[in-house]
């Protein structure tokens, strides 16, 4: 029998915190955090302090004011999708957090999802990335039968871009068909118009459940009054047509008049805690217990280069309720940790990938060790897997992926193994579970060890990332050199023989464009990942999530191409 690498009778130990080399990377992965929220910062200002304060001229809070008056706790709120948009529409002048701001938080003690566009942001006008934005949200609700709130402050499509966000299947249309798709499996949603409310835009509100707007500054309208002008010659202005008193004393279309922004916040959370009681899962939770070591001993943990290995039961041990860990397989595919914890309280099942060396069986053929190397799932890692996800799912236990993989592991030995048919087994498990599925990114999430490990495509209910995350179909040293290959076949078809200089001033540009394509920050911009996250609040937000999970009473996520009963 192959002699484990690691004690395997217990998960975790001290941390080296005295130790030169726990230090160094404790104090590389704080700087990575310092800058992560130093731009967190500029982006919550949204389109900066003069917008901001002419919203207050007019009367008008922020939206992120809105979303702090309307909740229990401002501090309770968990923002997701804040860097979305992030250095996306330089040449348009940015789109901090994609104009709209969206979040967990409770109101009047439910737990709700709320979305508010930023006005300070082009009048809160739609870019692609914010349809793509505010369809991840409706996304959520209609998984989790969550509670929706949408304050409504938005001049409609950003028109140069029409092209990017009006017609296909997941542009600005999809979201009225979601409003519609909501309301018939019975998920509340209420909206308040607090400011421009134009064109499409228009049905957002009046296709939810019940409809707000505040007088003076609330309009709603198919057409302005620039537009009513050119199209039928009326002159008319912007209450006449479509303010607080039109709608809700002539045509109806609303349901409350409210005076200004704080009563009709205070509206939203009356009306919220007149919500009649609704079925939950009941998912397995006992009281938490805190970790068995201190969170933040993980900065000193992780290293500071994908390359480097770690032992990924150090960070569980940081991350799961002391004492609850039971391990699946523990001497078998050793690449994968598999097995049943509690995360504050909560029961989960979780698949994490190893980043340090192991030693056991190279294949079913093989009669001899072979030292695994860690982050690579083999095909012993891949078939543990997919029997511990399939044994979740016949439990009904919600799975956490821990994902810091480079991939399947590749050559002859492996293909001899079956390596395509044993990751096949894990990625149609994954693919096939019906409990909820959260998975966050610590480390490298490389071609299909993303997929298989939950990633977008597999729709876990929060993507999450770390800040030493990254993201793409192969490490970037790879790629740079399969596409440094390629351009220098194309050199040579065309007669040219670039000098070795070259071809390493070439690498180095192919190498430093990869890079920035693999950073978390691409990644969040463009909603690859929910949000990114310090790795001490990892516990809070996977217990959040169970917690919103477990408002559907159905447990599996809301497939609307797939018949429920």
């Amino acid at each position: 029998m192959p002699t484990p690498s690691v004690d395997l009778s217990t998960l975790g130990s001290p941390a080296p915190t005295d130790r030169p080399s726990f230090q160094k990377r404790a104090e590389h992965y704080r700087s990575l955090l310092e800058a992560l929220r130093a731009d967190a910062e500029r982006i919550r200002l949204g389109g900066g302090p003069k917008r901001i304060e002419r919203e207050h001229q007019r009367g008008k809070m922020t939206a992120r004011e809105r979303i702090a008056a309307l909740l229990d706790d401002a501090d309770d709120f968990m923002e997701l999708g804040l860097f979305a948009g992030d250095g996306m529409y330089e040449e348009e002048g940015g789109c901090p957090a994609g104009g709209t701001v969206m979040g967990l938080g409770h109101v009047s003690r439910r737990l709700c999802l709320v979305v508010a566009n930023d006005a300070t942001v082009k009048a809160g006008a739609w870019f692609p990335i914010t349809a793509k934005k505010n369809l991840r949200a409706q996304e959520i609700a209609l998984e989790n039968h969550l509670p929706i709130i949408y304050l409504v402050d938005s001049a409609g499509v950003y028109l140069p871009m029409q092209d990017e966000i009006f017609p296909d299947k997941e542009h600005f249309g999809r979201i009225f068909r979601n409003n519609a798709i909501l309301s018939s499996r019975g998920i509340p949603q209420i909206a308040a118009i607090m400011g421009n409310c134009v064109a499409g835009g228009a049905y957002l509100p009046i296709m939810s459940d019940e409809a707000l707007i505040v007088d003076g500054t609330g309009s709603v309208f198919l057409a302005g009054p620039f537009l009513v002008k050119a199209a039928i010659g009326e002159d008319v202005d912007i209450q006449t047509l479509g303010g607080a008193a039109t709608h809700s004393q002539v045509s109806g279309v609303t349901d409350y008049e409210m005076p200004d922004d704080a009563t009709c916040l205070a509206t939203i959370r009356d009306l919220v805690s007149k919500f009649g009681p609704r079925p939950r899962f009941g998912f397995n939770r006992i009281d938490p217990v805190p970790p068995a070591f201190d969170p933040e001993e993980i900065y000193g943990l992780m290293p500071t280069s994908g390359n480097q290995p770690y032992d990924m039961r150090e960070v569980l041990a940081r991350i799961v309720d002391a004492g609850s860990w039971t391990e699946y397989k523990a001497r078998f595919g050793q690449t994968l940790l598999t097995g049943y914890a509690r995360i504050d309280g909560w029961s989960v099942g979780i698949v994490a990938n190893q980043r340090i060396t192991v030693k056991a069986k190279a294949g079913k053929k093989a009669h001899t060790d072979e030292l695994q190397a860690g982050g690579v799932i083999y095909s012993d890692s891949a078939d543990k897997a997919a029997r511990f996800v399939m044994n979740c799912n016949q439990k009904r236990i919600p799975i956490v992926f821990l994902q810091d993989v480079t991939g399947f592991m590749v050559g002859t030995r492996a293909e001899h193994g079956g390596i395509i048919k044993d990751g096949a087994k894990m990625v149609n498990a994954v693919a096939n579970s019906v409990v909820p599925k959260f998975t966050v990114v610590l480390g490298n999430s490389f071609g299909a060890g993303n997929y298989a490990m939950c990633g977008r495509a597999y729709d876990p209910r929060l993507m999450l990332a770390w800040p030493t995350a990254k993201i793409s179909v192969m490490g970037g040293q790879q790629a740079a050199k399969v596409l440094l290959q390629i351009q220098l076949a194309k050199l040579k078809r065309q007669g040219k023989a670039p000098s070795e200089e070259v071809q390493q001033a070439l690498l180095h540009s192919i190498e430093k464009k990869y890079e920035a394509h693999t950073k978390p920050r691409y990644a969040a911009a463009r909603l690859w990942v929910d949000e990114i996250i310090d790795p001490v609040d990892t516990r809070r937000w996977i217990s959040r999530g169970i917690a919103m999970a477990d408002h559907n009473p159905e447990m599996a996520a809301f497939n609307p191409g797939v018949i429920q009963t």
